[in-house]
């Protein structure tokens, strides 16, 4: 494994960041998670973009530039030959001292990882997966915006602990008027109707990267799909439900707080998305190597 760090190459066991580093003692960063398929980068320039519009939120300064990054993060997946793998880029805004004050954090680190990733077993795929309500809510806009994809993930370590503490897999998260936003790391969609259906970036969702592509999926499948205010009771009586993020792709969902979801399998329409992504990310873009 070769991992950058800050303009070198280190192995696994000498790649290091230092424990003065603003994103390890405030979670003052942001990062990235990006998925290879068949050695293409799957829309590299959308997590990108993602990625230094939540710079700019941040007020922090990228010591790249977006074509640099871009050229980097192929660099990282050529040297380390995966053909189907997983990317973390990490910027943090790097090492100062014991203070919050950003200023005295000379100059923003990188780091990017390519590896494996299994979000969940190959089983559940076909089974689905159970989810509950967490007690853990989303932050609020008025506190910080949730569409800044950044390195304070504690209110989603807490709402998967939640979930553990269940004994399900996943845990919707619920912003502060009691509006469905997201699960702890995916999005959420369900099938009312024949409509599909998903939360909105003002109601507390990240503007996934994998949500996009199954909206503009569904448009092509000529399945109606928009962003709408949802509530639990949304999920309860949905015909289908699963969830999307770049780990776990599309992950049906066949209970919810204890009540079955549609018949209990996944449903034709979650189905036949699935396999429209796991086509598109198969071939588009052009391959590393």
């Amino acid at each position: 494994m070769q991992i950058y760090l800050d303009g070198e190459w280190y192995s696994r066991e000498t790649a290091k960041v230092s424990v003065f580093d603003h994103g390890l003692l405030y979670g003052d960063g942001i990062f990235e998670g990006i998925r290879v398929y068949n050695r293409r980068i799957f829309r590299l320039d959308g997590h990108l973009d993602r990625l230094y519009d939540s710079a700019r939120a941040l007020s922090l300064t990228i010591p790249l530039t977006l074509d640099e990054m871009a050229e980097t993060v192929r660099d990282a997946v050529r040297r380390n030959q995966k053909e189907d793998g997983y990317i973390r880029l990490v910027v943090t805004r790097g090492v100062g001292d014991l203070g919050i004050d950003p200023r005295k954090c000379a100059k923003a680190s990188v780091f990017i990882i390519v590896t494996d990733i299994s979000v969940y077993p190959r089983e559940l795929y076909a089974r689905g997966v159970k989810v509950v309500t967490a007690a853990t809510r989303q932050v609020a806009h008025d506190a910080f915006d949730p569409r800044v994809k950044s390195l304070n993930y504690l209110k989603n370590v807490l709402a998967k602990l939640d979930a553990q503490q269940a004994g399900a897999h996943e845990a919707i998260m619920l912003n502060n008027a009691g509006y469905i936003a997201e699960c702890t790391a995916d999005n959420l969609f369900v099938i009312r109707h024949g409509k599909l259906l998903t939360p909105a970036p003002q109601d507390g969702a990240l503007e996934g990267i994998t949500r996009g592509a199954v909206l503009e999926l569904a448009g092509e499948a000529g399945i109606p799909a928009t962003e709408a205010r949802m509530t639990r009771y949304d999920v309860y009586t949905a015909d289908e439900c699963f969830l999307t993020g770049t780990g776990a792709e599309l992950m049906p969902v066949t209970e919810a707080d204890g009540r079955v979801v549609g018949d209990g399998k996944p449903g034709p329409i979650t189905r036949k998305l699935t396999e429209a992504f796991h086509a598109l990310v198969r071939h588009e873009g052009k391959a590393l190597w």
